[in-house]
């Protein structure tokens, strides 16, 4: 750390890439790092966010946040939730002693459009879909009520990965992914949809770019962009495993989702929009006439916010910075301010998803982690004399409290357990469904080493 500000004991709540690499960062530059985080597994949405077939590039980052967590000055502690109506608050782990405290717990808050029918049996947040496929507890126990009609709101790369979900595992007849905006304006990237590629019907594509080919032409657009993407894909694509048929829709925004509490989701009604360019961007525009779709199953796919009850204050899907940082890293403010008063909470940072929510896949909250280390070493190095906690100390609080805390020691134990489990069952990964048979699995591997 700064010369003269080492030994310093940090909290990092939440232990995904931003937080994994804050505290290695933080750790090489000679803090003690304690890392709190609510699931039993590190990894955050590295772990428990990218689809379960991409075996390679998750078994390389599990590597990496493996070796993270093994540096001598790291204590992790798992299956300890922190917030407001918790037994561990922020004020609670600021009493402990802590000099700083980072907040990555990513944005664990659900976005909703507010619409009438939203909440119906049979509509969802992505999020709940892609922790239940991948297996993160308690989503994992959800009954997910899916039809053989599916509209996915939102295009970008959850829509991609519900989709892959739906066309290969669910087999479901229709999926549908609708955009407020047009073909120009999707945001997931292209190889995203190579998994599912041969089952988009292409002849229902063709007529969709005709229909909005006059709005994407008064823009300066060019329609058969749209076309081009899809033949490479195609080119790239993956063999078919379902007779799913994937379509899209443009230029709609959600109005109603209609159905009842018994029969759930019935159908959906949309507002036409058109395109207009306002200041540069392109912004949707509602017609004032409207649609209706056939459908029975709806995922939002529309972003995240933070979670509200976590202890910080929070504007919009965010939690508050500081406008004016006393410890910015490249003009970015990680530094948390108090709307009420207008002052900072001192020693309270936020990095990735916290900081910024739904923005950036892993490369980039790993660099957001490290550039938020370097403000926190900033700002201990003004605070004055260091200590160091105890970390029996701090386990001993968590018992206290209640909380089962996993610790470093505790996660090779479950890994192997369910790699056992894996190569009994002849499936390439075995997940334990809930914290309680990961406990489970500690105990009874503890009990055969005794």
């Amino acid at each position: 750390m700064a010369e003269g500000s080492d030994g310093w004991s940090v909290a990092v709540v939440g232990a995904g890439p931003a937080g994994l690499f804050a505290a290695r960062e933080l750790c090489n530059l000679g803090a003690e790092v304690f890392l709190f985080n609510r699931d039993i597994k590190p990894g955050g949405l590295a772990e428990y966010g990218i689809f379960p077939d991409k075996l390679k590039m998750k078994d390389g980052l599990r590597a990496q946040f493996r070796q993270i967590i093994q540096c001598g000055d790291i204590h992790y502690y798992g299956n300890v939730t922190i917030g407001q109506d918790k037994p561990l608050t922020l004020d609670g782990l600021r009493s402990m002693g802590f000099s700083a405290i980072l907040v990555t717990s990513g944005a664990q808050g659900t976005k909703w459009l507010g619409i009438p029918g939203e909440h119906l049996p049979g509509s969802y947040h992505a999020k709940t879909v892609v922790y239940y496929y991948n297996h993160l507890p308690p989503y994992s126990q959800i009954p997910l009520k899916i039809g053989k009609r599916a509209v996915i709101i939102g295009v970008g790369n959850v829509m991609a990965d519900v989709a892959r979900f739906l066309i290969h595992h669910r087999k479901i007849d229709e999926v549908t992914a609708v955009a407020r905006r047009g073909p120009g304006e999707v945001k997931f990237d292209h190889k995203e949809i190579e998994s599912f590629v041969r089952n988009i019907d292409l002849d229902d594509f063709d007529a969709e770019i005709k229909r909005v080919t006059p709005v994407m032409q008064s823009l300066g657009q060019d329609p058969n962009a749209a076309r081009r993407m899809i033949d490479d894909a195609m080119a790239r694509g993956l063999p078919k495993e379902s007779d799913t048929r994937f379509r899209m829709r443009f230029m709609l925004s959600p109005v109603r989702i209609y159905g009842n509490e018994k029969m759930g989701v019935q159908g959906m009604e949309f507002e036409n929009n058109t395109l207009v360019m306002d200041g540069g961007n392109v912004k949707a525009r509602g017609l004032g006439s409207y649609s209706m779709m056939d459908v029975d199953t709806v995922v939002f796919a529309i972003g995240d916010r933070v979670d509200e009850t976590l202890g910080l204050p929070v504007t919009g899907s965010e939690f508050v910075k500081s406008p004016h940082p006393k410890y910015p890293i490249e003009g970015v403010s990680y530094e948390v301010m108090d709307p009420k008063t207008n002052e900072d909470l001192p020693g309270v940072f936020v990095a990735g998803w916290s900081r910024n929510a739904s923005t950036g896949v892993v490369g980039i909250a790993r660099r957001d982690g490290v550039r938020c280390a370097a403000a926190i070493a900033q700002y201990l190095k003004d605070k004055g004399t260091p200590g160091r906690l105890n970390p029996d100390s701090v386990k001993t609080e968590l018992l206290k409290l209640g909380y089962q805390p996993v610790e470093k020691g505790m996660l090779s134990v479950l890994e192997r357990a369910e790699k056992a489990r894996a190569e009994r069952l002849g499936v390439p990964e075995f997940k334990f469904d809930t914290n309680e048979a990961m406990l489970n699995a500690l105990s009874d591997q503890v009990t055969a080493n005794d």
